[in-house]
């Protein structure tokens, strides 16, 4: 029998008979701004786990990259490879193998999300999203070229950091870190591809990683599901309407809440999060639907 190693906002991960191999257990609790949601949504473990496995699987197919996915044993469990996780910064060592990179890669295709709320407060400019000086930006714009940010994971919540930064405190290479970012570039371009075939815009996504043998990249945790990624109705987009099909469908229920922003503010004081409310059920239910038909528009599989 296993046992808990690890429960995190969304999953739990538990060891095996075989001690270079994890079950990740996905559970039906939903997140957002590094805050568990005190709600359960139906079926959302299932999704998220049969989702990010049919990425995996075709990032494999495709010669991408190694993944640590082994196999999926149940609807909402899967087996993967151990990586070992160093949780202090700087500590990874250079000649590791199977070692998890403390860091999370962000990539945008269009101004959205906390990207979009960084630019309207001045925070993000059109130079640095690859337009030119001066432009003014809508919602939703296709930005010229992917734009890549790094955020670290030895934090409570997400924190963006610098090129230099995020060498010092994963101690790997920047070498090794442009093969991650590489990567990224290359799964994106993939998700895109099968994206656009079933009549979706994939908006931004987050990937994880770990080192593997000869230190080469090795895709770990969960992405382009809709906890990770961001997606939107094609069709619509082309009207000219924004229809979200992501989490962001929940995060906005909070920031017209006002609770994003009382949570903005205090993190930026550095006082206590304030407690994040339950969801109404119309709003759990909504979500739950939203889960599983996003599952049938990106795999092509029935739920």
């Amino acid at each position: 029998m296993g046992e808990c190693l690890y429960a995190g906002k969304v999953k739990q991960v538990w060891s095996t008979d075989d001690p270079d191999i994890l079950e990740f257990r996905y559970t039906n609790q939903i997140s957002v701004f590094d805050q568990i949601i005190p709600s359960l949504i139906p079926r959302k473990g299932e999704s998220l786990n049969r989702t990010t496995c049919h990425w995996f699987d075709l990032v494999e197919k495709e010669g991408i990259c190694r993944t640590h996915i082994v196999e999926r044993n149940s609807t909402d469990r899967c087996l993967v490879r151990r990586v070992d996780i160093y949780r202090e910064p700087g500590t990874v060592p250079r000649d590791g193998e199977w070692v998890f990179v403390p860091l999370e890669v962000v990539c945008r295709h269009h101004l959205a999300g906390s990207g979009w709320r960084r630019y309207k407060r001045g925070e993000l400019s059109a130079e640095e999203l690859g337009f030119d000086a001066g432009t003014e930006l809508e919602q939703g714009a296709k930005l010229p070229m992917p734009y890549i940010e790094i955020t670290t994971k030895f934090e409570s919540y997400d924190r963006l950091i610098d090129r230099e930064e995020a060498l010092e405190i994963s101690n790997i290479t920047g070498d090794e870190l442009d093969s991650l970012l590489d990567v990224v570039i290359k799964v994106d371009a993939l998700i895109e591809r099968e994206a656009a075939l079933r009549g979706l815009i994939h908006v931004d996504g987050k990937k994880e990683f770990a080192l593997g043998p000869g230190r080469v990249p090795v895709l770990v945790d969960s992405f382009g599901t809709l906890d990770e990624d961001r997606w939107w109705d094609a069709e619509e987009f082309a009207k000219g309407n924004i229809v979200q099909l992501s989490k962001e469908f929940v995060r906005q229920h909070y920031i017209g809440t006002g609770h994003q922003e009382e949570l903005r503010i205090a993190r930026e004081s550095g006082t206590e999060d304030p407690p994040i409310p339950a969801l109404p059920q119309q709003v759990i239910d909504d979500t739950a639907e939203l889960y599983a038909s996003m599952y049938e528009r990106l795999t092509g599989t029935e739920f």
